[in-house]
């Protein structure tokens, strides 16, 4: 009976030790299940560029704001702006990444490459279940959507919308009205009347130093929005730079079309005639701004998006920029009168890896949703009210003659009027810039005054605004099909850099257009420009 005690207490022994087990497990198991602490802030760690602009993203005024009220702790790694992309490779390649990217630069066919990986999770049921911003936008954008969904039907990464009219329209030319105004002309409206203006300007001395050192047209070769073929060939056969439009629901090649050539034929009449700056094909835009801005003057137009880029805007001692007026788009011989036209969602931005908890995607997505918001893209633009912007006065008008909301704080640092960076994330990431934002700001009373420059360019873009066709224009985000990415990445450079190349010979006469055009076209077939087309066409949205 003593033995028998003794095992029976032993087996009982045993299963309390079990069961304490069990228990212990199971109270783990459910503590690894129970929410965060509210109170305490949930940590994001978080890879990003560290631009010039934001001095320090740990004690920016932004961060510490967005910490605050979305109870959230950032963890920064950060890179340097020119080697983040390199940076940001090696991360991705290592497997040894943060749960949130931004400022992320990934191209629809590494957001697919990534998330199909699984180093990106899909943000759908995010979206879906805490981004009430995102997912109105989604409907709300007309090219959102498309410029998101990848074409599994998941999002691996959100883009940055960053509408501005001027940006749309962007490939402007600029025009000494002085000049005009001397000789008596009036502002050309084709093709052939501005090559007779800019006789005019070579001939008849317009700066009156009794000097031939009229540069009648002038543009560089890393301007945004320069080129000489950049504005003038929209008045022969469309242009945004791509090379690509849609003629009859085909994807075409512009460079290789009989209307580029006419073009080239125009550009070319230019330079021999010296209406064009020789230096045009090689200068940048510093050497663009040291000619416009001589003690006399001598540049009688410019091709550029930005006037303010070439000319001080800003220094009210300085009035030199007045003189320039934008050029609406010209007519050509064949009645073709267009503007380059560019809009979309971009690249992805904002990428949650899957590195992050469950919590932490939410609070990742939650992040987003604010940067989407109007308060969000307002500070991350202009920064805190009554600092970079202000609520409007009663009376006070915006762009389009309606009550302004907003006014921007003009302060020593930044005369633009744009508030001290670091006191903003200067819309790195996400965020939800709409036209309506900008154009809800107060106009300025002189659109060539001290701190108008946006102002301005905005009044020049609505001048291109009646000649786009958007519906020749290739969509900007489309998903390549993967099978296809390598091909249009490898070649998208080649094509550029041979059509530059051979434009420039074409125009300055080290090649004669009509002998070796064909031979010109010809070259396009041992680039696989058949293919490449190809892969846009596949990629082009079904009606």
């Amino acid at each position: 009976m003593k033995r028998n005690l003794i095992h029976v207490m032993s087996l009982m022994l045993v299963l309390t030790m079990v069961l304490s087990a069990c228990a212990s497990k199971g109270k783990d198991d459910s503590s690894a299940d129970t929410p965060q602490d509210p109170n305490k802030p949930v940590e994001l760690s978080v890879f990003a560029p560290q631009t010039v602009g934001i001095e320090n993203l740990d004690v920016n005024k932004f961060s510490k704001h967005l910490e605050e009220t979305l109870n959230i702790k950032f963890n920064w790694s950060t890179s340097p702006d020119a080697a983040f992309n390199d940076k940001k490779l090696l991360l991705l390649a290592s497997g040894d990444y943060p749960a949130v990217i931004l400022g992320a630069g990934m191209s629809k066919a590494d957001q697919v490459k990534y998330g199909q990986q699984g180093a990106f999770i899909p943000l759908n049921d995010l979206i879906d279940q805490y981004a009430p911003n995102i997912k109105k936008a989604m409907t709300d954008v007309p090219y959102l959507k498309a410029g998101m969904v990848a074409p599994d039907g998941n999002i691996y990464a959100l883009p940055k919308i960053n509408e501005c009219l001027h940006c749309t329209y962007f490939q402007r030319l600029w025009i000494n009205t002085d000049w005009l105004e001397e000789l008596n002309l009036e502002m050309p409206t084709t093709t052939e009347e501005f090559y007779q203006v800019m006789k005019a300007f070579k001939e008849k001395d317009p700066n009156g130093n009794g000097k031939a050192d009229e540069i009648p047209l002038t543009t560089s070769n890393n301007d945004w929005g320069g080129g000489v073929e950049t504005f003038l060939m929209n008045a022969f056969i469309y242009n945004d730079g791509t090379g690509l439009l849609i003629k009859d629901g085909q994807v075409i090649y512009a460079p290789t079309q009989p209307e580029w050539k006419e073009g080239v034929k125009y550009l070319n009449k230019l330079f021999q005639e010296g209406l064009m700056d020789k230096a045009a094909f090689t200068q940048n835009v510093d050497a663009v701004k040291q000619l416009a801005n001589k003690p006399d003057v001598v540049v009688g137009s410019v091709g550029t998006a930005n006037i303010g880029g070439v000319f001080e805007v800003n220094d009210e001692n300085n009035t030199r920029h007045k003189a320039y007026d934008v050029v609406s788009p010209l007519k050509g011989p064949e009645g073709v009168q267009l503007a380059g036209y560019t809009v979309g969602a971009g690249a992805g931005q904002f990428v949650i890896t899957n590195k992050a908890t469950k919590e932490e995607q939410i609070a990742a997505i939650r992040l987003a949703d604010y940067l989407f918001s109007e308060e969000g893209t307002v500070m991350t633009t202009w920064g805190f009210e009554g600092e970079g912007y202000k609520k409007a006065e009663s009376g006070e008008l915006d762009y389009n003659g309606n009550p302004a909301k907003y006014d921007v704080v003009a302060t020593e640092q930044s005369a633009s009027g744009q508030t001290p960076l670091a006191n903003t994330w200067w819309q790195l990431g996400t965020m939800q810039m709409l036209n309506s934002i900008r154009e809800s700001f107060v106009a300025p009373a002189d659109p060539l005054g001290k701190g108008a420059i946006d102002y301005r360019l905005w009044l020049a873009a609505k001048e291109y605004e009646p000649f786009a066709k958007p519906e020749i224009v290739y969509p900007t985000d489309v998903f390549i099909d993967p099978a296809d990415a390598l091909i249009v990445t490898q070649m998208s450079k080649t094509l550029t850099d041979y059509v530059k190349s051979n434009l420039a010979q074409f125009v300055t006469g080290n090649k004669d257009i009509d002998k070796d055009w064909d031979s010109y076209v010809n070259g396009f077939k041992g680039m696989q420009l058949d293919s490449y087309l190809a892969a846009y066409q596949k990629a082009l949205p079904k009606e």
